[in-house]
């Protein structure tokens, strides 16, 4: 039997990228379709690119007939959170106008199994924590308005059209595959640890810290930090359950366990042997004080425990990561 294909949309992005990397060694082959409006070419390299846009049914078509895939993983989407509250058409646009688009297509071409890229800001301002899969959701941005709103697609085509998905809700990931010559590079950079090695690396004067008035042991936000590769991981674990039969599933992918953003800085000047230059700055609306996965749900379907828990390893991958790639 030949390869078992699988499409990637967004594959050339970050999350996508050390995906397709878990794809091949897990022995499927990954075929990424991206418009690499924000994804790079550079980091397609465990399988074949198919530029093309999730917009676009005609190319979706000839791409389906072509690969054949067994399902999807479905990455293609904006996701700066600041930005979609500035520009949400886009937002509503490609999240779930794209989205809608790639599941017609996927029906009409008879692939009916998708692992999608979803997120912890479906839940909003969470009053609990950790957070469970059964909190209502209620998110306070485009952003999580827009893949909570594919969510609610990919339930009711599951119940229409015979389609099974697993919705991946992703805490914050970080980290990279530096030894395979992929990593975080977002521009503009919004997520903490590119952006706490930057002023390691002296490439940004500071790093900002919004608030340190939070109702945490010191004063700023935690959040759970998850190794992108486990992330990876747990997407070919999902993708294996659909293709086994499972039924559709919606699964909080995080490690459990919180980092405040002083320990990260902390745990950031340890891994690189320099000082960060901190800013104190105003709170940001819509940041919970604490947000932490509880993810036993993932243990328990998926199987999936994560490898690379420590901040400091997801700290140290991206910071070789971040070495190679300013060499560029």
């Amino acid at each position: 039997m030949g390869h078992k294909t699988v499409l990637v949309t967004g594959g050339a992005g970050y999350v996508g990228s050390h995906a397709c990397a878990a794809l091949a060694q897990a022995g499927y082959q990954p075929v990424v379709y991206d418009n690499l409006s924000r994804g790079h070419e550079w980091a397609v390299k465990f399988g074949p690119l198919e530029v093309g846009d999730i917009m676009d049914s005609a190319r979706l078509a000839e791409v389906f007939a072509r690969h054949k895939p067994v399902g999807v993983m479905h990455f293609a989407a904006h996701s700066f959170v600041g930005e979609s509250v500035t520009d949400p058409a886009i937002y509503y646009r490609n999240n779930v106008y794209g989205s809608l688009n790639l599941l017609q297509s996927m029906i009409a071409a008879d692939v009916r199994k998708i692992v999608f890229s979803s997120t912890c800001a479906v839940y909003g301002i969470a009053e609990t924590v950790p957070l469970t899969e059964k909190l209502p959701l209620a998110p306070v941005n485009p952003y999580g308005a827009s893949k909570w709103m594919v969510e609610r697609i990919l339930a009711d085509f599951a119940a229409a059209y015979g389609l099974t998905y697993a919705a991946l809700r992703y805490f914050n990931a970080a980290g990279g595959a530096p030894d395979l010559g992929i990593g975080e590079a977002h521009d503009p950079e919004t997520h903490l640890v590119p952006l706490v090695l930057d002023a390691a690396a002296g490439k940004r004067k500071s790093i900002t810290i919004f608030g340190i008035d939070y109702p945490t042991p010191d004063g700023s936000c935690i959040r759970d930090y998850i190794h992108v590769l486990d992330l990876a991981s747990a997407h070919i674990a999902a993708l294996e359950r659909l293709v086994d039969g499972a039924a559709p599933m919606t699964i909080n992918l995080g490690n459990g366990a919180g980092y405040s953003v002083r320990e990260v800085i902390a745990a950031a000047e340890q891994v690189t042997g320099r000082r960060v230059p901190v800013e104190i700055g105003p709170r940001r609306a819509g940041d919970p004080p604490t947000l932490i996965a509880d993810a036993s749900h993932a243990r328990s379907l998926l199987g999936w425990i994560p490898q690379r828990p420590a901040i400091a390893t997801q700290l140290q991958d991206a910071w070789s990561w971040h070495q190679q790639h300013h060499l560029r």
